[in-house]
């Protein structure tokens, strides 16, 4: 910790004790619930078995189990807007609904894919999606989910997470090496 104030001096950062937490992350599932006992400006840091770093919530195993419920909740209220926009003619067109589901829903869905793309939950979040393609393209439940990108005309989930990694990395190997700062 006295590198880390040292740091915060030196490029006149003020951090809070108040939003910092502390958690353990352990491969041995029983020791991860410790607290430690960390203390910043002679303040104890709280303990947070999931913190949430950069908008992603984070767990012991990385599974991202607790990001993607989250999304998925998220999702189903973004899905119940354009749902009651499809419900109205003036925006009950196709391509109206598309906009709007890429707006307020995929952008949503789509955000840190890279990260959590791997995940085991990641149908928490295609399921939204899928119920989403639906409205927009008006097909009723018994459509078989792979025709639903199609009608849509919407790259399915799992691609779309593909495509964004690859942008990823390929934006990193364009970066040249930095120094590093002491």
């Amino acid at each position: 910790m006295a590198l880390i104030n040292r740091y915060c001096k030196n490029w006149r950062l003020q951090p809070s004790a108040a939003k910092t937490v502390s958690s353990v992350f352990h491969l041995h599932n029983a020791r991860s619930s410790e607290e430690l006992d960390i203390f910043l400006d002679g303040k104890r840091l709280t303990h947070d078995s999931n913190p949430t770093y950069l908008g992603v919530t984070l767990d012991c195993s990385l599974s991202f189990k607790n990001h993607l419920q989250k999304a998925s909740s998220k999702l189903r209220t973004r899905n119940n807007l354009v749902q009651m926009l499809a419900g109205t003619t003036w925006g009950a067109n196709a391509k109206t609904l598309r906009s709007t589901a890429l707006a307020l829903c995929y952008s949503t869905a789509e955000y840190c894919a890279p990260v959590w793309r791997n995940s085991a939950y990641t149908r928490l979040v295609d399921v939204q999606l899928n119920s989403v393609m639906r409205t927009i393209s008006g097909s009723v439940r018994s459509t078989k989910t792979d025709w639903l990108p199609v009608l849509c005309n919407i790259a399915p989930p799992a691609i779309r997470r593909e495509v964004a990694t690859s942008k990823l990395i390929d934006k990193v190997r364009c970066v040249p090496d930095l120094p590093l700062i002491k």
